[in-house]
């Protein structure tokens, strides 16, 4: 496979609705966690989404939600002995170069398996806002009230942490249940205004995204506001635009108009979740990355990869491996794609089939900036300044200053450090040239008898990961 690329987005989900971490201890989460985030950092994974808000509920203090059951095993009940998992997480992805994501489910108020919710849930105070459908409670999307509810959920965790973006996941509308009609006819009836009741539907989650996109912005312009719809957005049976699939649909069934929301700009990434292998009959994964490839639009794609059922199925093409170099090859050769997300993170760090260990030895060995977002912010940084190589007795060491900024957005946040053979071309294009990506100004070069001249470039990447110009220090090693 040809160069890795420089830039890409190269994610993980953690997920909490699975009851992973409901009722372990704080020492043993934090454990676990930790664990995790090393294998993940050494399988080259860049960013962390976290499942901060499974039902209404709160992985983090929160004065508007409770905490969550998923995480103290009933809900409302804090943590003991307290602590704030979102927070511990944003400094352990940050302290490893990754990015941390705080994913919420907008609209899902109760999980089938809750039995008990907390008296400040919002269901309680407000139950004709919900929808109960086939054992779960719903945020009714039709509602008003609801998007300002949720848009003021989301806004309070990036107001109050260092969050790189907030994402959502694939619950609008409730995955259908045949026979079971959704119970929406009482806000159809107030806000319908006649409308066909798809096109209202649709309508609705429109609205929420483009008010949770806006209200964001409005807060922390440089969070990412990003989404990961289901795989198949329409079956070409019922669209000719559609895909050659026969299955469950985004714009039909969940009421997510996903392709608008991206020509709109009203996100700043996707993530399908492509979640098949190749070769299924009904959602053939070529299929559907060729698909959404040619529907990219002007925001980054990125392709939402199962570890387990990858690692599953044999290649079509060479049936003695697996389908994971074919699966990357089109993500990298596609036009429009960006990066991949993998589901989940637990799953590369187990490695079934070698799958994070191809990760960290080929397909990610080399470190990778992230994608280029110019819609939110396109000026680079100043470059570091003073920089020098300082020796002591433990060796040389090159040191930078970060470069002035008059805006929060001009902060250097991260430097990229590259090297080079004296006298060898400085092509900065080349990842594997990247020594590290990383908060300090100070890198120990190491000594080893002086014999071998190095070219050591440095740059400054904002919080949108903009690059500026580079410096350059010569030394003998």
């Amino acid at each position: 496979m040809a160069q890795n690329p420089k830039r890409e987005f190269r994610g993980a989900w953690i997920q909490s609705v699975n009851g992973q971490f409901q009722g372990v201890s704080r020492d043993k989460m934090q454990q676990t966690l930790a664990y995790q985030l090393d294998e993940l950092q050494k399988d080259g994974i860049n960013a962390i989404f976290f499942q901060v808000r499974v039902e209404g509920d709160a992985f983090y203090p929160s004065e508007l939600e409770p905490w969550s059951r998923y995480l103290t095993g009933q809900q409302g009940t804090p943590p003991n002995p307290y602590w704030d998992p979102l927070q511990w997480m944003v400094e352990q992805c940050h302290a490893r170069g990754m990015e941390l994501h705080a994913w919420i489910n907008p609209y899902r108020a109760k999980t089938k398996g809750t039995t008990l919710m907390a008296s400040n849930h919002a269901y309680m105070r407000n139950p004709q806002l919900f929808l109960d459908y086939d054992g779960l409670f719903l945020f009714d999307p039709g509602r008003p009230e609801n998007r300002e509810w949720i848009c003021r959920v989301a806004c309070d965790i990036v107001r109050r942490y260092d969050v790189d973006g907030l994402h959502i996941d694939d619950y609008f509308y409730p995955y259908p249940v045949a026979g079971l009609p959704i119970p929406d006819d009482m806000s159809y009836s107030m806000y319908g205004q006649g409308m066909n009741r798809a096109d209202w539907r649709r309508q609705n989650v429109n609205l929420f995204v483009q008010q949770l996109h806006e209200s964001l912005r409005a807060v922390k312009p440089w969070v990412k506001f990003g989404v990961a719809p289901f795989g198949i957005y329409r079956n070409q049976k019922n669209d000719p635009g559609g895909s050659i699939t026969n299955g469950l649909q985004n714009y039909d069934d969940l009421y997510a108009d996903v392709l608008e929301w991206v020509r709109q700009g009203w996100v700043d990434y996707n993530i399908p979740q492509l979640y098949w292998e190749i070769g299924n009959k009904a959602a053939d994964y070529e299929t559907l990355i060729r698909w959404w490839s040619e529907h990219a639009g002007e925001r980054p794609l990125y392709i939402g990869q199962d570890v387990q059922r990858t690692v599953k199925f044999p290649d079509p093409e060479n049936p003695q491996i697996h389908q994971m170099y074919r699966k990357y090859q089109l993500q990298r050769t596609l036009p429009g794609i960006q990066g991949s997300c993998q589901w989940y993170a637990a799953a590369v760090v187990e490695n079934p089939g070698n799958y994070g260990t191809v990760l960290r030895q080929q397909l990610h060995n080399t470190p990778a900036l992230q994608p280029r977002m110019p819609w939110i912010d396109s000026k680079a940084p100043g470059k570091p300044r003073k920089s020098a190589i300082i020796w002591t007795s433990d060796g040389p060491v090159l040191c930078w200053t970060p470069p002035k900024a008059k805006t929060e957005m001009d902060v250097a946040t991260r430097y990229v450090v590259y090297r080079f053979f004296r006298g060898e071309k400085v092509n900065l294009d080349d990842p594997s040239h990247i020594l590290c990506i990383t908060d300090q100004t100070m890198l120990p070069l190491g000594y080893q008898g002086g014999r071998t001249s190095w070219t050591y470039v440095v740059t400054s990447l904002d919080r949108m990961q903009n690059e500026s110009k580079a410096v350059k220090k010569h030394v003998k090693l």
